[in-house]
């Protein structure tokens, strides 16, 4: 399963949005706006194929010279549990130390504190509301 980093505005980008919307925005009822995609041309964008078609996504927002911040993290409904989120963060975690970053936070899903919790992520937040859902902050320093 290859995972790799994409470019805004492509093919696989667009597969990504669209991966994005399904799993993260349309069980909520909401969509992307125009100019929220727009904004991404600044993050790092990665995504894991089998073959043409994108399995996963996540991508990195800079929040200062030390620290970046995961977000929309999404695997296909069919395929979560496979190990295929766990790569991606691997993943993402090494190109943001690669990039010289120090640290990664999130605004996890509190759903989903228990798949980051086993890869390192530690919750340093209340729980708050985001898109209508409860979320948590969490971070890891990356060594």
């Amino acid at each position: 399963m290859p995972i790799k980093q994409l470019d805004h505005g492509t093919k696989e980008y667009n597969q990504m949005v669209e991966l994005r919307n399904e799993i993260l925005r349309k069980p909520l009822g909401l969509a992307f706006a125009p100019k929220e995609l727009a904004r991404e041309k600044e993050d790092i964008l990665i995504g894991a194929f089998e073959e043409d078609k994108m399995l996963g996504c996540c991508l990195l927002t800079k929040v200062d010279n030390e620290c970046v911040r995961l977000r929309q993290m999404a695997v296909q409904n069919n395929l979560q549990g496979k190990g295929i989120g766990a790569s991606m963060m691997n993943y993402a975690e090494n190109v943001a130390r690669d990039a010289g970053y120090k640290k990664i936070i999130m605004h996890a899903r509190k759903t989903a504190t228990g798949f980051y919790d086993k890869l390192g992520y530690k919750i340093t937040g209340k729980e708050f509301e985001e898109l209508t859902i409860p979320h948590i902050i969490m971070e890891k320093k990356l060594r």
